[in-house]
């Protein structure tokens, strides 16, 4: 089998990796830590040694196409002063063969302490006894983390959403806190993303003011129409869409233009931001 052949074969079997598979340990596997060490201390030079020559690599970003020094100089600028990765899939589908999917936490170096999400799948192949990446294929960084996970049930099919709304009306009545509706489905992508946004720890302080209830649109989009109705939001404009409620039930805000359609790419200072806007006044 020629290179190219060879190549375009590894191709097929990362671009059918599935983000639902369980992660296996990928600790020991030596050439995927030596990577990690290259980023995190900037040597591009290293990071270029781990790519294969002959054949030549297949590196994209979404669908374009990019080469080993445009790659390199990605992962380099990004200073990273700290890496963690988040291991989805871990599987050698032939013998020579390793596929890696992970999502990168990237802590960037600086007062800021920024950190970006960047998700990749990798394909190494042996090569004359060493490990050389093959085929890449990575997202571009986010400021969000981005869920490897879909299938958790944020919006199960059997809740009845007004009953909910009205329970966390009176929670939020005992507590002083607002309600706030997510509007959204379990295949939205986005709603995922804002979910995991809303769980971290420095989210804590600010989501305490508030009891949330998933209101599920459905597979269709349009169920619960009539709750989106009440409370002013247009799900023709996109989803996650949110509205906030005072404890009595009466509507505070609601977002009319999908603000949050997009939230994969956005930062967490605007989630912050809205969350502290509307939060009660102690």
């Amino acid at each position: 089998m020629t290179a190219w052949r060879r190549t375009k074969k590894l191709v097929g079997l990362l671009l059918m990796f599935s983000p639902c598979l369980p992660a296996q340990d990928a600790s020991s596997f030596q050439p995927l830590q030596q990577w990690k060490n290259a980023v995190v201390s900037g040597d591009a030079a290293g990071l270029r040694t781990l790519f294969s020559t002959q054949p030549a690599p297949q590196i994209a970003v979404g669908k374009d196409s990019i080469d080993v020094a445009t790659e390199t100089s990605f992962w380099t600028a990004l200073k990273a002063q700290r890496m963690d990765l988040d291991i989805n899939q871990f599987s050698s589908p032939q013998p020579g063969v390793q596929i890696v999917v992970f999502q990168a936490e990237v802590h960037k170096s600086g007062s800021s302490g920024e950190e970006l999400y960047v998700t990749e799948a990798q394909a190494w192949q042996q090569q004359s006894g060493q490990w050389r990446l093959v085929v890449v294929k990575r997202t571009e960084p986010a400021h969000l983390k981005q869920p490897t996970d879909t299938k958790k049930d944020l919006y199960p099919a059997n809740v009845d959403a007004r009953a909910e709304i009205k329970e966390a009306e009176e929670k939020a009545a005992k507590e002083h806190k607002r309600v706030l509706l997510v509007f959204g489905a379990n295949w939205c992508f986005d709603c995922h993303v804002l979910d995991l946004a809303f769980h971290r720890a420095d989210f804590a302080p600010i989501v305490a003011h508030y009891e949330i209830v998933h209101v599920d649109i459905g597979e269709d989009g349009k169920k619960n129409a009539d709750i989106a109705k009440q409370f002013d939001v247009p799900l023709g404009k996109g989803v996650p869409a949110l509205a906030v409620l005072d404890a009595s039930g009466k509507l505070l805000v609601s977002q009319k233009n999908g603000e949050f359609e997009n939230v994969r790419a956005m930062s967490p200072d605007v989630i912050r931001e809205f969350l502290n806007k509307w939060k009660p006044q102690t």
